[in-house]
C-alpha cells in the first residue's frame, strides 16, 4: 500500500515524559488526518542519526510516496540539515499544532513545554529554506476538514509525480514528417520527468493483429455492445479495431507500458487508422498522443492514473462569433469526457489512405476545464495551461462525425489564443476536468520545470515579459 511517512521533530531536553506524550500526539494527528493516502507515523526525530535513519529508510522504501514533518515541539533543525538535503522522495512541511485553542486558564509551563510548534515548526522552515530544498508548505489544524483536503490534494501531485518517473510510452512508428512541437528530447524527458519513450515497429503490431483469437475477438465486442450504441451495418470495420486494441494492448502490457502514439503517415501493412481502438484503450486508462506526439501521451496518461477525467485533444477551428473553440481529433478522443453514451459509426478518413475505421462519435461533457501543453524549448520543458469553460453547442454538427467538445477559453478567445502562440503551445493538448491551479503549480515544481498560465487575468504583454525573465534564469541556471 502507498503512504506517507509522518515524522515529527523534538529534542531531549523536555524529559522522556514529554516525549512519550509528543509520540503519543503525533500517532493521533496520523490516524485523524482523513487523506487520499494513509499518513503513517514513523518516528519522532530527536538527533542528526535519527533523521538520517529515517530519511534514508524513506528514500529506500517503494511503498513510501512522500515524508511529512512537523516540529511538535522545539526541533533544532540543524540536525535535520543532512537528512533532508538526503532527501528523495517529495517533502511536505505541515505546520499545525495539537489542540486548536490555547487553553488559557489551565496553561503552565508543561504546556508550553509540550506544544510550542509555533516556533519549532519556525526553524524548522528555516532550514528549508537555507537548504533551497523544494517542499510543499501546508499550515492548518489537523481536526479541520480543509487540511485533510489540503494534504489529500498533495498527495494527488505526489502521486502524479511517481507516476511520471516510472512510466514507459511506446510509439508505434514514428512522428508525422516535418511537425516540430511532437519532436523533442527523449533522453532529456527521461532524466528530467522519468519517460521511457521507444519505439514498436508497425509490422509488429500487425502480427500481433493476425494473431488476435476468435475467443479475444468475441469478448471485446461483447464489450462494446455493452459499453456503446452500435449506430453502424459495417461490422468489418469494428471487428478490425477490436482486433487492433487487443493487440496494441498486448504489446503495451509486455513492454509495461501505459501510454502510445501512432501516425496515420506510418501504417505500414495496417488496414485502418485505429480509432474506436484507441479510444477504448484511453477509456481503460493508457494515454494517448496522435502523429507520434509522445509528450501529450504521457501526459494524459499521468492525468488518468490519479482518477482524472482527461483525454488527448487538438484545437481545430474556431467560433470567432461566439468566441468558441471547437476541440477535437480525427478520430481519438476519450469516451470518458462524453456527455452521453457515445455510438459507435463508420465513416471514410480523408488522410492515411486505408479502410474507413470505427470511431466513437459523441459531444464532450459540460464544465471547468484546463487545457495543457507540455513543450521542449531545448534547455528546459515547458508546461502551459489554459484555464476554459466546456459548454454545450449552440447548434448541432450532423455531418461531423468524430468526437468533440467545445469550449471557451479564459479571459477570451483572442487573449488566450494570443498567450497561447507567445507561449508556444502546440496544436495537442490534454484536456483535463477539475484540475486546479494549484496542482499545477506543485507538480511542476517537483518536476523542476517550467509553468505557464493563461487564465481570466491573462495579458499577452505581461506573459512575455515574463518568460523573457524565465529564460534568463534558465539560461543562467545552465
Amino acid at each position: 500500500m502507498k503512504t506517507f511517512w509522518f515524522i515529527v521533530g523534538s529534542q531531549f531536553l523536555y524529559g522522556e515524559e514529554t516525549l512519550r506524550q509528543v509520540e503519543e500526539n503525533a500517532k493521533t494527528i496520523a490516524k485523524g488526518l482523513k487523506t487520499k493516502y494513509p499518513v503513517v507515523y514513523k518516528g519522532t526525530v530527536k538527533t542528526y542519526d535519527e533523521a538520517m535513519r529515517l530519511i534514508k529508510s524513506a528514500n529506500y522504501e517503494e511503498e513510501c510516496l512522500g515524508v511529512i514533518t512537523f516540529c511538535h515541539t522545539f526541533s533544532p533543525s540543524k540536525m535535520w540539515a543532512n537528512a533532508l538535503k538526503a532527501l528523495q522522495k517529495p517533502w511536505c512541511h505541515f505546520h499545525t499544532q495539537f489542540y486548536d485553542e490555547i487553553p488559557n486558564e489551565e496553561i503552565d509551563m508543561d504546556y508550553m513545554n509540550l506544544h510550542q510548534s509555533a516556533h519549532g515548526d519556525r526553524e524548522h522552515g528555516f532550514i528549508g529554506t537555507r537548504l533551497q530544498k523544494k517542499r510543499k508548505v501546508i499550515v492548518g489544524h489537523w481536526q479541520d476538514p480543509k487540511t485533510s483536503v489540503a494534504i489529500s490534494n498533495w498527495q494527488d501531485v505526489v502521486a502524479a509525480v511517481n507516476e511520471s518517473k516510472s512510466l514507459r510510452v511506446i510509439r508505434f512508428g514514428d512522428n508525422m514528417r516535418e511537425v516540430a512541437v511532437t519532436e523533442g528530447d527523449k533522453l532529456e524527458a527521461q532524466t528530467k520527468l522519468g519517460w521511457q519513450v521507444n519505439t514498436i515497429g508497425v509490422g509488429a503490431l500487425v502480427e500481433e493483429i493476425k494473431a488476435v483469437t476468435k475467443a479475444e475477438l468475441n469478448a471485446k465486442l461483447a464489450e462494446y455492445k455493452k459499453n456503446y450504441v452500435l449506430n453502424t451495418d459495417n461490422l468489418a470495420s469494428i471487428e478490425y479495431q477490436a482486433k487492433a486494441e487487443i493487440a496494441m494492448k498486448k504489446i503495451l502490457d509486455e513492454n509495461n507500458a501505459k501510454a502510445f502514439t501512432n501516425t496515420f503517415e506510418d501504417l505500414y501493412h495496417m488496414e485502418q487508422l485505429p480509432g474506436l481502438a484507441t479510444q477504448n484503450l484511453m477509456k481503460m486508462g493508457y494515454g494517448y498522443g496522435g502523429e507520434g506526439d509522445w509528450k501529450t501521451a504521457a501526459m494524459t496518461r499521468i492525468m488518468k492514473a490519479i482518477g482524472k477525467v482527461a483525454t488527448f485533444m487538438e484545437d481545430y477551428t474556431y467560433d470567432w462569433k461566439q468566441g468558441l473553440i471547437l476541440g477535437a481529433h480525427m478520430l481519438e478522443v476519450c469516451p470518458s469526457i462524453a456527455a452521453a453514451k457515445p455510438k459507435i459509426e463508420v465513416h471514410h478518413l480523408g488522410i492515411g489512405g486505408k479502410d474507413a475505421p470505427a470511431r466513437l462519435v459523441f459531444e464532450g461533457k459540460q464544465g471547468n476545464a484546463k487545457a495543457i501543453s507540455l513543450i521542449d524549448l531545448g534547455n528546459r520543458f515547458r508546461l502551459i495551461a489554459l484555464d476554459v469553460e466546456c459548454v454545450k453547442p449552440t447548434k448541432s454538427m450532423p455531418n461531423l462525425p468524430v468526437a468533440r467538445v467545445m469550449w471557451k477559453p479564459l479571459p477570451d478567445l483572442e487573449t488566450s489564443a494570443a498567450c497561447w502562440l507567445i507561449a508556444g503551445g502546440a496544436h495537442h493538448t490534454t484536456l483535463i476536468y477539475d484540475l486546479s491551479l494549484e496542482f499545477l503549480r506543485d507538480f511542476t515544481n517537483l518536476l523542476d520545470i517550467e509553468f505557464v498560465h493563461i487564465g481570466k487575468d491573462a495579458d499577452p504583454y505581461v506573459l512575455e515579459q515574463m518568460m523573457k525573465n524565465n529564460d534568463i534564469y534558465y539560461r543562467l541556471r545552465g
